[in-house]
C-alpha cells in the first residue's frame, strides 16, 4: 500500500469509525512505525484534521492485539485477486473469529503493557 492510499482510507473511514464506536472527543489514534503510516503526507493529514496521535517510539514492540488474530494468514489462504475479493475475504474471516478470543486479547492488554514497560520497550513474550 502506498502512503496516498493510507490517507484515502483515513479520509473515508476514520471519523466514521470514531462516530460508530461512540468514542466522543477524547480518543487518540495509534499508528505504527510503518513508513506509510509515519510519512509526511499522513502526518500532515492527521494534523490538518486535528487527529491526536499516540507517540510511538521506533523499534517498539507491536502491541496491536489484532496482530495475534492471524487474519492476514487466513485471508491470504483465499488468494484474493482484487479489492472486492479481499474485502469479502476479510469480512468472512472476521465473522469466523470467536468473540471470546477477541475479548481475551483485549483483556490481556494491561499485562502486555506492563511487560513492555518492565522490559523498557525491548521484546517480550507477547
Amino acid at each position: 500500500m502506498r502512503k496516498e492510499n493510507y490517507v484515502d482510507i483515513l479520509r473515508q473511514h476514520l471519523k466514521t469509525s470514531v462516530r460508530k464506536l461512540k468514542l466522543g472527543r477524547k480518543w487518540v489514534f495509534q499508528i505504527d512505525n510503518d513508513p506509510k503510516s509515519s510519512s509526511k503526507v499522513v502526518a500532515k493529514w492527521l494534523k490538518d484534521n486535528k487527529v491526536k496521535v499516540l507517540e510511538w517510539p521506533s523499534q517498539s514492540p507491536d502491541l496491536n492485539p489484532i496482530e495475534k488474530l492471524d487474519l492476514k494468514i487466513a485471508v491470504q489462504r483465499h488468494s484474493p485477486s482484487n479489492l472486492t475479493e479481499l474485502e469479502r475475504n476479510c469480512r468472512e474471516e472476521c465473522e469466523k473469529l470467536p468473540k471470546y478470543r477477541c475479548a481475551k486479547l483485549v483483556a490481556s492488554y494491561p499485562r502486555r503493557l506492563e511487560a513492555v514497560i518492565a522490559a523498557k520497550a525491548a521484546s517480550t513474550k507477547y
